[in-house]
């Protein structure tokens, strides 16, 4: 368990500015601004510190990153790529930012855990376990 957890305090995020500018955009789409995804990601993007992509450190996810992550609460581990929702695909395990779990690992660094709700409202607690690709990291600044 975190600091942040035994506080009660959300965990620091980083986002680079390029993952904000396109998020920001989304957000501002008629069809997402008053959505409970759209607002809840707003609310972790306003808490977060912002970096230029070449300064996001490896271990942060970012969209499009490949992440391997652990229930800690079940023992179950999750691989995913976080992405914005056209590109999601469940069956490839790309998960949409805008999907619960999106915006709950948005920013997070490896050992970091959040809690959050699963679909059907069972408790989960993800920790970042490793960040297997990450586009900043890979140099991969035009995605």
């Amino acid at each position: 368990m975190t600091t942040e957890h035994q506080s009660g305090l959300p965990p620091s995020i980083i986002v680079s500015s390029r993952d904000l500018a396109r998020l920001e955009a989304l957000l501002e789409s008629p069809a997402l601004s008053r959505h409970p995804a759209a607002i809840a990601l707003s609310g972790e993007l306003g808490r977060a510190q912002v970096l230029p992509p070449e300064q996001i450190p490896a271990g942060v996810v970012t969209m499009h990153s490949r992440v391997e992550c652990v229930d800690e609460l079940h023992g179950e581990p999750h691989s995913l790529t976080l992405v914005y929702p056209h590109e999601a695909d469940v069956e490839r395990g790309r998960v949409s930012v805008l999907a619960p779990v999106g915006s709950a690992l948005l920013g997070l660094s490896v050992g970091q855990s959040i809690d959050w709700q699963a679909p059907g409202g069972r408790p989960l607690r993800l920790r970042v376990v490793a960040v297997h690709y990450q586009p900043e990291a890979a140099g991969d600044f035009h995605r």
